[in-house]
């Protein structure tokens, strides 16, 4: 067996395609502690700077002494307390659904409610830059499985115009993680309910940051539970937290309870956690200049970019992916960039297409435009010594 392993690891490691671990010390901030190292990171998806808020970690510790630490059960048996239960109440508030449900992490949740809702006699509609949680969940249920072209309506209709399936899910990422650009899920909602197809919408990079009071994508496009009837999110990302929860009708979220086996048969996330994550909702309303800090930032990062002729991908969301293509040449740029104090991952196939390796930049209401200046002068360095090219005109 270990043979036949190194065989394959080596082969990825020529491929420049290896991934290795980074050991980091310490909480999310902007200047992180790495390998020893002292770096300036534009790498997470903390986006409004809550992981390491005090009135997040005061509640987790409060809720610690009060609950313990573990859940203990799944929620259907005693891992379901109050504050999960709270938890439920305000996010489905936040994003105006009649009720939400907590699941352990996005993936389960993705995976949860296709597995939950579809089987061989139904058909699932992807984008074809959807996350490996949609696509897996969608190939798992046993639906006939269909990925349509990205962010293509016109594409998406001619598919669905096609089959003779019992149920129809069109589910798309709301803000694709790799290339930051947004759905146009007004065009995909009209599309789905054409065809009687039901909208699933992965907002885990939308939540938070997007629409009114953090609401999501769902609503800064201006659709109602009926126009999206599913629609998933996460508390890692901009609530710093952990978990996810999908939000939507009674039906629905009963259906998810009787009928998920990745809710049904799963511990509870920790009563600490949700009590964080309870906190950090209060703080979309309660310190919304974070939001507002955050769209600056990726204005004035975008624009400044531009000007120098930086080849970025077309994204106005805190994902800023600066396009490289070979593989080779985007870990060479991280690791240059590593060297001068800053931290930059290098993003490569299979999570992104063939020849389309890119540096993946994330902006965070805890960064500064000090911080975003110090990023864009090594960025220019690296232009003039001819590792990043430049955007095509």
């Amino acid at each position: 067996m270990d043979q036949e392993l190194a065989a394959d690891l080596q082969a990825r490691r020529a491929d420049h395609l290896y991934r290795q671990r980074n050991r980091h010390s310490g909480p999310q901030v902007p200047l992180i502690k790495v390998n020893g190292s002292q770096l300036l990171a534009f790498t997470s998806n903390d986006y409004l700077g809550l992981a390491n808020h005090p009135k997040l970690i005061s509640a987790a510790h409060s809720a610690s002494k009060l609950y313990g630490l573990g859940s203990g059960a799944s929620h259907l048996v005693t891992g379901h307390t109050d504050l999960h239960h709270e938890l439920e109440q305000a996010l489905a508030a936040t994003t105006q659904r009649p009720r939400a449900l907590l699941f352990g992490s996005g993936y389960m949740a993705n995976m949860g409610v296709l597995n939950a809702l579809l089987d061989r006699r139904d058909a699932v509609y992807q984008d074809r830059l959807n996350h490996a949680s949609l696509l897996d969940g969608g190939l798992l249920s046993g639906a006939k499985f269909q990925r349509y072209r990205h962010n293509d309506t016109t594409n998406l209709a001619d598919k669905l115009v096609t089959t003779q399936a019992r149920r129809h899910v069109v589910a798309t990422d709301a803000v694709f993680s790799m290339d930051g650009d947004i759905a146009p899920l007004k065009g995909l909602s009209q599309v789905a309910n054409e065809h009687h197809a039901w909208l699933m919408v992965d907002d885990a990079h939308g939540f938070g940051v997007l629409g009114a009071g953090g609401g999501g994508s769902a609503l800064a496009q201006g659709l109602s539970s009926n126009d999206c009837p599913i629609y998933m999110a996460t508390l890692g990302k901009a609530l710093g937290s952990y978990g996810a929860f999908v939000a939507g009708s009674e039906e629905l979220i009963e259906s998810l309870i009787q009928f998920s086996r990745n809710y049904i048969y799963t511990t509870a996330l920790p009563p600490s956690v949700a009590a964080a994550s309870l906190a950090s909702v209060a703080l979309l309303t309660e310190e919304a200049w974070r939001q507002q800090h955050l769209n600056r930032l990726i204005n004035y990062f975008t624009q400044q970019a531009q000007s120098m002729g930086l080849p970025l991908m077309y994204s106005q969301t805190a994902i800023q992916p600066l396009l490289v293509g070979s593989s080779k040449v985007a870990i060479q740029i991280s690791d240059e960039l590593r060297q001068v104090g800053l931290l930059v991952t290098a993003i490569r196939p299979p999570t992104v297409p063939k020849g389309t390796a890119r540096l993946r930049i994330t902006l965070s209401a805890a960064h500064s435009e000090a911080h975003v200046d110090e990023l864009l002068v090594a960025l220019g360095r690296l232009q003039q010594q001819g590792l990043v090219g430049r955007a095509e005109q």
